[in-house]
């Protein structure tokens, strides 16, 4: 088909090229069809300009950068993977300053307050210890990391001493997006300049993404690419209806396949920077739910598979004090319905932390409405965090002890005590040794793992061997580790 497609044109050119006068003055103004002429000068000058014009002066170029002076402390981890795997970096800071490495992120952010607010990906300033704004004005300004909130891929920076002459842009409604929809995406890729490119909303509560936790992306066909993370996506009325955050490519491109975090998620981000928190909190449902198949849909008289079902509930939930009970299917949350975990998650963490929200729910062949408390997830002991810095399977992961609180940051279905990995550091030993965020560690070499003291104390001493049981998902998995 694309090769037919690539082809027709010049045929179709060469047709007409060569098509004798005489028949084109057989075709009768019956077969021409119906046009009309601009009736005014304003239908002439139709543009989406007045727009960009309200919009582009709130959109700013992010630049971020992590600068390592050689001279500063390794950690064990550094040590370990520079003896064993090489020094890696330039020799050469920014500017060439010798003794320094450098690490380099180009994106784009939206002014949302007029302190100097500015709304960016989490990705774009990840491990980036130094942030400078470029306005659409060209006036430069450095910036704080205010919250970063690596669930949704957002992050809060703010500009230092603006001096006024700020125009930050205004929420829209992403809720009223339809599919067809004129929006326009915003942004710096490539690092060429703010660049604006238009399309329409191709879908909506797109899951499948795969960028955050929270998956429930607006697709558009506007034109984004590398560059373009952290820019807006405006409607018509020139507001914030989404956060440029992802593409699908298979080169690097655009491919009319792009992906914004729904300015209702935005917002909820933005106010908690705005109330002076460095960390976003959201409600604690304390029960674990899963997609519905169409055999499950069946059996439950349902035409086709919706909502989600409560595969179990934590003792003392605000799940399980609202009465809620394993089978049940949730189809609603205030109204609005939920098709699958991910849209079930989305909507409930825009709930807050306060009042209740009520779940439609269908149970056995009854429906009713079920209203749940809100509240954040409790820390029910210290996390002892532990960063395992000794030669070990663990080195380069982050442990810590396990609550509802932690189960709830990091998305996994914890026992009430023990040990869990909160993060695994990119190319580490934890990450070849096969460890994942939310493994629950059981026991190391037969010893049984209930704290990180625990595990700490264990892993003080190199040795030759290393047996590791984790619980993952309900499976425990046993596995053995030379020295």
């Amino acid at each position: 088909m694309p090769r037919s497609f690539r082809l027709l044109v010049p045929l179709l050119t060469a047709t007409l090229a060569v098509a004798p006068a005489s028949a084109q003055m057989m075709k009768t103004p019956d077969a021409a069809p119906d046009k009309a002429a601009p009736q005014s000068k304003g239908q002439v000058q139709l543009s989406f300009a007045p727009v960009v014009k309200r919009a582009a002066p709130s959109v700013v170029n992010v630049y971020a950068s992590h600068v390592e002076t050689r001279g500063q402390s390794r950690s064990a981890m550094d040590e370990f993977m520079r003896r064993f795997f090489g020094e890696n970096g330039g020799g050469r800071g920014p500017g060439g300053a010798p003794g320094e490495r450098a690490q380099k992120s180009l994106g784009s952010g939206v002014i949302v307050d007029e302190s100097g607010l500015v709304i960016t990906n989490n990705h774009v300033i990840e491990n980036m210890n130094e942030v400078r704004i470029s306005l659409a004005d060209r006036r430069e300004f450095e910036a704080t990391i205010v919250l970063r909130d690596p669930r949704t891929d957002l992050a809060v920076i703010k500009i230092k001493n603006p001096a006024g002459g700020l125009t930050p842009m205004a929420f829209g409604d992403s809720e009223s997006l339809e599919v067809g929809d004129f929006v326009m995406a915003i942004g710096n890729p490539f690092g060429v300049g703010q660049t604006v490119t238009q399309g329409i909303v191709s879908a909506l509560a797109r899951t499948q993404v795969g960028s955050s936790d929270y998956q429930f992306f607006i697709q558009t066909d506007a034109a984004i690419n590398p560059g373009n993370s952290g820019g807006a996506l405006v409607d018509l009325r020139g507001q914030l209806v989404g956060i440029n955050t992802a593409i699908y490519s298979q080169s690097g491109g655009s491919h009319g396949i792009g992906f914004a975090i729904p300015a209702s998620m935005v917002r909820a981000v933005v106010e908690t920077a705005k109330g002076g928190a460095t960390a976003v909190r959201r409600p604690w449902l304390g029960a674990r739910v899963q997609s519905v198949t169409p055999d499950i849909a069946e059996s439950m008289g349902l035409d086709h598979p919706t909502g989600v079902l409560v595969a179990s509930l934590q003792p003392k939930s605000p799940a399980e004090e609202a009465g809620l009970k394993r089978g049940d299917l949730i189809l609603t949350v205030d109204g609005k319905a939920v098709d699958d975990p991910e849209a079930f998650g989305y909507r409930f963490a825009l709930k807050g932390l306060t009042g209740q929200t009520q779940f439609g729910i269908l149970r056995g062949s009854g429906r009713s409405n079920v209203a749940v408390k809100l509240g954040p997830a409790p820390e029910t002991r210290p996390r002892d965090t532990l960063k395992v810095r000794t030669r070990s399977p663990f080195l380069g992961a982050t442990l810590v002890n396990t609550s509802p609180a932690v189960a709830e940051e990091i998305q996994a279905d914890f026992p009430a005590e023990g040990v869990a990995v909160s993060s695994v550091d990119e190319g580490s030993i934890a990450a070849r040794a096969g460890l994942r965020k939310g493994d629950m560690i059981v026991a190391i070499n037969g010893m049984p793992v209930a704290t990180t003291k625990d595990l700490e104390r264990i892993t003080r001493n190199s040795l030759n061997m290393w047996e590791v049981s984790i619980n993952r998902g309900g499976e425990v998995l046993t596995s053995v580790f030379g020295g």
